[in-house]
């Protein structure tokens, strides 16, 4: 029986790991629609409770949300293959995609991708908005988040912002109940695996001239070190593959990133698109290889760090201000959304073009006010780039 269940919620992961296109303020409305509202496998409080845990740790929390839901629920080996069950088609289509970048000469069938994608994040950034800001202190946390987030755009300002809104919001501490509290027994092994693993890819990155193992560093350490989901990490990426290393064109970076954005699952599946681009002159099987590096160096650090906190989260939260500051690190949270929109939309007003704009705000609308599939907003944007570009 309990086996048949967990068949049951790896197949509804695989369905939106097949569904969910838009990045991870998207896959959150997603989960609340299907694993609380219809599926009922836990509650709107412990998927939002997960999510704040989340948003907290480096890593792709999308990701790292479902993972903990699976542990959650089957414990490791649930966990691991739900992880798997929820990456794999974006990597498995992101792989091809970086095989097909030869074919794809005409790059302008993309124009509208990105626009119906900030559409979607600015849309599930508002349906999150109307569940976790419920007074005046948690929108002075979110329109905070949004100015520190917009005056100093850099990756490493996010986890700030988190701590700091969960940190205002602990003071509230003294509206939850008090309880009785035990002595903390905390597993360290996967913390250890976490920075075990960044300390011996650095030195072997560092002694050695060997290509997969440096792009494999590059990846580990970039996914151990980013806060805020994938439209944190593509800029990280460009930065250092193409602007530093020139490793990458910029056109075929900035295609795969709009790819990414138009295809379901993680965002973070860039990456795997990234590894083959970058084991071009390997053949085929070292293209298959970096697609792999990519993938698991980007991966592993936020489902090693998920383990270890997920299981020693049932501890933290006897303690009252833990328990207060999830509000706060979820209206944070909500904040860098609003920052993340406006990191996408700034450059398309800059550059003035206004049916990109226009394409955003429809698309919200229609997120908003019908139920129609994001796959068919994003096959819209691909056919109305093939006939004006």
């Amino acid at each position: 029986m309990k086996r048949s269940k967990h068949l049951e919620f790896l197949w509804d992961v695989l369905i939106m790991a097949s569904t969910s296109f838009g990045g991870q303020q998207v896959h959150m409305a997603l989960y609340l629609e299907r694993l609380v509202k219809k599926k009922q496998y836990l509650s709107e409080e412990e998927l939002f409770e997960i999510h704040a845990l989340c948003s907290v740790l480096p890593g792709p929390t999308s990701t790292q949300v479902l993972t903990a839901i699976g542990l959650k629920r089957g414990g490791a080996s649930l966990a691991y293959l739900t992880t798997l069950m929820w990456i794999s088609p974006a990597i498995f289509i992101m792989t091809l995609a970086a095989f097909g970048m030869t074919y794809l000469q005409n790059k302008a069938i993309l124009h509208f991708v990105l626009p119906v994608g900030v559409g979607l994040i600015l849309q599930a950034g508002w349906v999150m908005a109307k569940k976790v800001i419920n007074g005046p202190l948690y929108v002075l946390i979110l329109l905070v988040t949004i100015l520190i987030g917009i005056s100093f755009p850099n990756p490493f300002i996010f986890p700030l912002v988190i701590v700091l809104g969960g940190v205002i919001s602990s003071f509230n501490y003294k509206l939850f109940p008090r309880q009785n509290k035990h002595k903390m027994v905390i597993p360290w092994a996967n913390f250890h695996l976490y920075w075990g693993f960044l300390a011996l890819l650095a030195i072997l990155g560092h002694f050695t001239d060997y290509f997969p193992i440096q792009i494999f560093e590059n990846f580990y350490r970039n996914g151990s070190l980013v806060f805020g989901g994938g439209q944190v990490l593509a800029p990280v990426l460009f930065t250092e593959f193409v602007e530093f290393k020139h490793l990458i064109s910029s056109d075929d970076f900035l295609t795969g990133m709009a790819l990414s954005q138009s295809l379901p699952g993680p965002v973070f599946a860039l990456t795997s698109y990234l590894g083959v681009l970058l084991m071009k002159d390997y053949g085929t099987i070292g293209q298959l290889t970096g697609s792999a590096i990519g993938a698991l160096g980007v991966f592993l650090p936020g489902i090693f760090m998920i383990f270890f906190v997920f299981r020693i989260w049932g501890q933290l939260k006897q303690y009252r201000f833990i328990r207060a500051s999830l509000a706060g690190i979820q209206a944070a949270s909500v904040g860098l959304t609003g920052v993340a929109v406006y990191a996408f939309i700034n450059p398309i007003m800059i550059s003035g073009d206004w049916i990109a704009l226009g394409v955003i705000f429809f698309t919200f609308l229609l997120a908003q006010f019908t139920r129609l599939p994001s796959i068919v907003l994003f096959m819209m944007a691909l056919l109305a780039g093939f006939f004006l570009g």
